[in-house]
């Protein structure tokens, strides 16, 4: 799952948490992340997966930057700051949740007393 910041336009401080690909950013009502700031085209920018890397693909007009380096297609990692036109956004990854292991660790320690307690019983069987 990614996450993207919007540091700086109308969406200011907004964070967008995705896990669907191709996301696409730009003006038009059909885009993942609709920005209607300055400078952004109606698809201005899409990201995608493949092979656990993830890359832009900027429009054919439309014009964007990586870390203040200008780019039609790269890779993008965990902290790079991406500009469409007046506006800024990080890229990252959101923070995973992780799930409990309270059954798992149950079932192990209810596993090792079986196994104790045969031990013993097969013990105590020879010891006859």
């Amino acid at each position: 799952m990614i996450q993207l910041i919007i540091l700086n336009g109308r969406k200011a401080g907004t964070r967008i948490v995705s896990g669907s690909f191709p996301f696409s950013i730009g003006r038009a009502s059909a885009c993942s992340l609709v920005l209607d700031d300055a400078g952004v085209w109606d698809r201005h920018l899409d990201i995608q997966c493949l092979d656990d890397e993830f890359s832009l693909a900027v429009g054919p007009d439309a014009v964007a930057s990586l870390n203040g380096e200008p780019l039609q297609t790269g890779r993008v990692r965990d902290g790079d700051v991406i500009e469409l036109g007046s506006v800024k956004v990080r890229f990252g990854f959101s923070p995973m949740r992780q799930t409990g292991l309270h059954f798992r660790e149950a079932l192990t320690w209810l596993a090792l007393t079986a196994v104790c307690l045969g031990q013993v019983a097969i013990i105590y069987l020879l010891a006859e």
